[in-house]
């Protein structure tokens, strides 16, 4: 009877550890994936940290250009979520069939302009700092992300044209991978300024090499960002999804430079 109580006890304590080893090997399994515009983050850095604080979920982000990323999730990139700096990319994925829905606005960006500490070029709403450095001749390097797969190197492009820069700005132009890419050139001294992200622009880490001006919404196009969860979406990715629509993430988004989207109040 003894050996028989110890084998049905090694048995049970066998159960128990495949049992427990099962668990943690469903939770492991379960850190999705999420494809995020560089724009956000620092904004989703600390709600996905309070998202780990307040549920015990974990989500793995990969930041970069929304154009980049959704041509990688259309050759089959292992993302379950995507936060996208132009909603035009939601929509592209949406049309080819690749998420569950046609995703909802987060926020809204905008821009500022941006230049390291010793910089001589002047930072105003109107751009005149920046044109009286490019007709001196003084102007040797500028950053902005790249336009063609960047929706904030896009909406630079688009505002320098209109104030009449940008054939006159192009010899100087060095573009990042992605907006945070050229942030990161506009502060560092390689540049002597840059166009960038709002978001980024009053990140302390940036504000610790740099000095930024807000510029006004009305010179360029809505930046909506866009947020969706692709087909391999997971429980863990829906709950971080519906987790950003909350007043507490709102309010991040808010208090790193971002709109609220058309619609939404504070508070609701």
């Amino acid at each position: 009877m003894i050996r028989l109580k110890r084998g049905l006890g090694l048995a049970l304590a066998s159960i128990i550890l495949v049992f427990g080893l099962s668990v943690m090997q469903a939770k492991a399994a379960d850190v999705p994936a999420i494809a995020a515009a560089s724009n956000i983050k620092f904004a989703l850095d600390e709600l996905s940290s309070a998202f780990t604080q307040d549920t015990g979920l974990k989500v793995r982000l990969s930041y970069g250009s929304s154009g980049n990323f959704v041509a990688q999730i259309k050759h089959g990139a292992p993302f379950q979520m995507f936060l996208s700096a132009d909603e035009r990319y939601i929509e592209q994925l949406a049309k080819s069939g690749g998420t569950l829905d046609d995703g909802v606005l987060y926020a809204v960006g905008r821009l500022a302009i941006a230049a390291p500490k010793n910089s001589p070029l002047q930072l105003d709403p109107e751009l005149k700092g920046l044109k009286r450095l490019i007709d001196s001749g003084e102007l040797k390097r500028f950053a902005i992300a790249n336009p063609d797969h960047a929706p904030y190197g896009e909406r630079a492009r688009f505002l320098l044209k209109g104030f009449g820069l940008w054939e006159s700005i192009t010899p100087a132009l060095i573009y990042g991978e992605n907006v945070s890419q050229a942030a990161q050139f506009a502060v560092s001294g390689s540049t002597q300024g840059g166009i960038i992200a709002l978001s980024l622009a009053i990140a302390p880490q940036f504000q610790k090499l740099g000095r930024y001006k807000a510029l006004p919404e009305s010179l360029h196009e809505p930046i909506y960002q866009r947020m969706v969860l692709l087909n391999s979406a997971g429980p863990t990715a829906k709950a971080f999804y519906q987790y950003l629509q909350a007043d507490k993430a709102r309010q991040v988004f808010s208090d790193f430079g971002f709109g609220l989207p058309p619609g939404v109040a504070k508070g609701e």
